[in-house]
């Protein structure tokens, strides 16, 4: 008898190791306390792998500690996004998701990278010019200005170094400081020129700002029948947002002479609401009509980086666009007196931009630009 309970203890045992070992080294078994893959589709043939990653192209896998910012910047609950960000824009989303097996990952602490040596090459200088600065709080100067003439540039012209731009319709200039202050004196003479923001703006190294100021606006967008109450129908109204938003995103170079930055302007302008008349009959009122609203609008959109020295003053011009506030004239800032008229809706929409320097020190002054670095980047 207790031979016979040896006999069959032994088995179990030996079975129960089996079935771990089958665990640990069956490479579709889940481990313990996961959920088992998920069967394919139909029709669709899927597999393991080889358990390697592919390294047709000589992939490198790297991991980057990006604490030193993520640590620092406590105006967003995800930092290092803007890291993922800045390095898909300077590669390229197809870089990411074409024949090249690749890998891009973060967390708050980590960056991890597969991919070829170029393009780690690339995403360790993006990852240097977050980490150097440990997300430092630099103040700019980002104004939001429209006169509603062009030729604002006959008189200035003098002042201003022409940079390539790629938005259709859209120029770019650099000025010494002193050239724009120059040209703010000469445009705040002309009845035709308005601000449209508070100009100051702390911004996070590689952290978007934005600057925003819209409003709703209602209108009757359609009529539901309704027998049960009078006049038989019940009007429906909606809400369409107009005005401007500017989303600023700021990222030193290595060497901390130059700035790059991102921006991005979206202005949508509601120029009328065309009436329809709807029939809209009822037993007490068959021939019963009411009207209804179709908002006619208008929109700019700019997205384009730029390049320049941080002594320097950028200067965009959308060219004659959609006023980026209402058509009514009223202000969409509260504090801020926009005697804006009701004709013309269209102005010369220009961003000028200013580096103050680090907050809580002395505003930069001006001095030489360096060399080279000043054509603007569009990606």
């Amino acid at each position: 008898m207790r031979l016979k309970m040896k006999w069959r203890t032994v088995p179990a045992a030996v079975l129960s190791l089996g079935g771990v070992l089958a665990a640990v080294f069956s490479p579709g078994a889940p481990a313990r306390g996961q959920s088992p893959a998920p069967a394919a589709p139909p029709g669709v043939r899927v597999s393991a792998g080889t358990g390697q990653l592919p390294n047709d192209h000589g992939q490198l896998y790297r991991e980057y500690d990006i604490s030193p910012y993520t640590l620092r910047v406590t105006s967003t609950k995800r930092p290092e996004q803007a890291i993922v960000d800045w390095i898909l824009h300077e590669t390229g989303y197809e870089t990411w998701h074409g024949d090249v097996a690749a890998m891009l990952n973060a967390t708050p602490q980590t960056l991890r990278a597969y991919h070829t040596p170029q393009t780690q090459a690339v995403v360790g200088q993006i990852v240097a010019r977050f980490v150097r600065s440990e997300a430092e709080q630099y103040t700019f100067a980002l104004r939001v200005v429209t006169v509603e003439s062009p030729s604002w540039r006959a008189g200035v012209r003098r002042l201003l170094v022409p940079v390539q731009t790629q938005a259709a319709g859209a120029q770019g200039w650099l000025l010494e400081r002193e050239a724009a202050a120059m040209l703010l004196g000469e445009l705040r003479r002309r009845g035709d020129y308005r601000e449209h923001n508070t100009p100051n703006l702390l911004v996070s190294h590689g952290q978007p700002a934005e600057v925003s100021a819209r409003r709703g606006r209602n209108y009757l967008s359609d009529v539901v029948l309704r027998p049960e109450i009078w006049p038989g129908f019940e009007p429906r109204s909606a809400v369409v947002d107009e005005g401007f938003a500017l989303e600023f995103t700021p990222l030193l170079t290595l060497d901390g002479r130059s700035i790059e930055a991102e921006i991005k302007c979206q202005i949508d302008q509601v120029e009328k609401l065309v009436p329809v008349m709807l029939d809209v009959p009822t037993p007490a009122a068959p021939r019963q009509r009411t009207k209804i609203e179709v908002p006619q609008m208008t929109q700019v959109r700019f997205h384009e980086r730029f390049r320049w020295p941080i002594d320097q003053v950028l200067l965009v011009s959308l060219g004659v666009v959609a006023m980026p506030v209402p058509s009514d004239g009223k202000s969409l800032i509260p504090g801020i007196a926009l005697p804006l008229p009701t004709s013309p809706a269209r102005a010369d929409l220009l961003l000028l931009v200013e580096c103050r320097g680090k907050a809580g020190q002395a505003p930069m002054v001006t001095g030489t630009a360096p060399q080279g670095g000043t054509a603007p980047v569009n990606r």
